[in-house]
């Protein structure tokens, strides 16, 4: 297995990624022990396996930037995606937005402002519906609380009550913050 191990300066934790292709990414603090990555990893070995076997055969193109026409072309259809989405969840739980708006975002899925604007990545498109519907969901419950408590996932959970693999298997996706 090929292991990249990148140290940060001010990252106290250990993380472990696997991204497109298969490449598995394990990201420390400059001061984090060599001893102590090596634990990670092996703790981790069986998810890691499992992670690379389904994600070796994945593109990166999701991650790469798509040239301005194919956005606009692809921006439409995101558009309509999210909002049929949109409403579809809104159903259950009869929140109010100002305005949705699809952006070409490097490293968010989407993102909810404090005046109701809900933001969201036009490759939404790209990955499959369930994780395309974690992010949608996501944001929509940020109208109602605007931060990431408890109160907030049990909004989250009342219609994506597997969110916890749905959020793990979009950073898998390759964009590195998650919704």
């Amino acid at each position: 297995m090929d292991i990249e191990i990148r140290r940060r300066a001010y990252q106290r934790s250990i993380r472990i990624s696997v991204k497109p292709g298969g490449r598995v990414l394990v990201t420390a603090g400059k001061h984090v022990p060599a001893f102590m990555i090596d634990a990670s990893i092996q703790r981790h070995q069986v998810w890691l396996e499992q992670a690379v076997a389904k994600l070796k055969n994945v593109s990166e193109s999701i991650l790469r930037q798509q040239d301005p026409e194919e956005f606009k072309r692809l921006k439409k259809t995101a558009l309509k995606l999210v909002e049929e989405r949109l409403e579809y969840f809104n159903r259950v739980y009869q929140f109010h937005w100002k305005r949705v708006s699809i952006r070409r975002q490097k490293t968010q899925w989407g993102s909810c402002s404090r005046s109701g604007t809900l933001a969201f990545n036009y490759k939404l498109l790209l990955v499959p519906p369930h994780l395309a519907d974690y992010v949608i969901v996501h944001e929509l419950c940020h109208l109602a609380v605007f931060n990431h408590s408890k109160k907030f996932w049990l909004e989250v959970e009342r219609m994506i009550p597997d969110w916890k693999k749905r959020r793990i298997a979009l950073r898998n996706v390759g964009i590195t913050k998650p919704a």
